[in-house]
């Protein structure tokens, strides 16, 4: 190579390697901006799940972990045993009380009425949305007992009739949580395109196809959370009702896994026995809440 070629060359290679190093220098090269790229994904990544820390922490301390040992003590004696490893004994307890075998049937009986606690502010709520005349008279208390004195209905014993008890209960327990469910129900019509009722009208539909063929398919995520709610109400609220009205009689008809619980720590000082309850309530209240919104949803879809 003559010597002028090598000068040439020499020169475009000190170009080069002083243009390399400028970027390096200014940030614009791989060696400097490769790290703060890196940290930046990395910091992003991560900001999630720094956020939901604290909330995660809460749960797990509050919630999870005395879960968790409320169903290792389960697993413990009482009484004399107190402390020592039991196995499933006071689940076979549990299983042989007849009075923890009335609470589940009750158990059973509000999911069969539960339907109705939802139907029932599920309708108001409608009514007042859509209107209908004397839907005022849905915002207020109605003289329900004047009415029924009226009606010639002959006398019930509400609360001494171990037949009927346990729906008096209910009842109050409906009556008296009713006014936070259509407060969700108007709020999920917000959600619902008004030209659809309009257009139901139109086409001459009832008032009962527009609920079944309009309302229900608009609003089935806010009915999955009332139903869900209102469950999970029925298993764990009702135990003031329960202590005030009838205090588990009569005859234990009134029954509830959450007042046997406190019955059982409380008065008979079994608190394994109780947490074998806690977690046999817990259990219930899972598998019927995923039933539920597995049903809600497969109904969804098929709509």
């Amino acid at each position: 190579m003559s010597p002028i070629g090598s000068s040439v060359s020499a020169a475009q290679a000190g170009r080069t390697d002083g243009a390399r190093a400028g970027e390096a220098a200014g940030g614009r090269g791989p060696a400097s901006k490769s790290p703060r790229v890196r940290n930046g994904r990395r910091a992003e990544r991560l900001a999630p799940y720094v956020l939901v820390a604290p909330a995660v922490l809460i749960i797990v301390v509050l919630r999870l972990w005395p879960l968790g040992l409320g169903v290792s003590f389960s697993f413990t004696g009482d009484g004399e045993r107190n402390g020592a490893t039991v196995g499933l004994d006071n689940y076979a307890e549990l299983i042989d009380d007849p009075l923890f075998r009335t609470a589940l049937r009750n158990v059973g009986l509000l999911v069969l009425l539960l339907p109705v606690a939802v139907a029932i502010p599920g309708l108001l709520a409608t009514f007042i949305y859509l209107r209908v005349p004397g839907h005022p008279f849905f915002r207020s208390d109605g003289p329900l007992n004047t009415v029924l004195g009226s009606s010639g209905v002959g006398p019930v014993d509400w609360l001494g009739d171990p037949d009927v008890a346990v729906f008096a209960v209910v009842g109050v327990h409906i009556w008296a949580t009713s006014g936070m469910a259509p407060v969700v129900f108007l709020a999920g019509f917000a959600t619902l395109d008004s030209a659809l009722p309009d257009a139901a009208r139109v086409d001459g539909a009832s008032l009962a196809r527009m609920i079944w063929h309009v309302i229900i398919p608009g609003l089935s995520r806010t009915i999955q959370f009332v139903v869900v709610t209102t469950m999970i109400g029925m298993l764990t609220s009702l135990f003031g009702l329960l202590y005030v009205m009838t205090s588990g009689g009569p005859e234990g008809s009134t029954y509830l896994p959450e007042y046997y619980i406190w019955v059982q720590q409380g008065q008979m000082s079994r608190p394994a026995l109780a947490s074998a309850a806690s977690t046999a309530l817990f259990l219930i209240m899972l598998v019927v809440g995923l039933l539920q919104v597995g049903l809600l949803r497969r109904a969804g879809r098929e709509d």
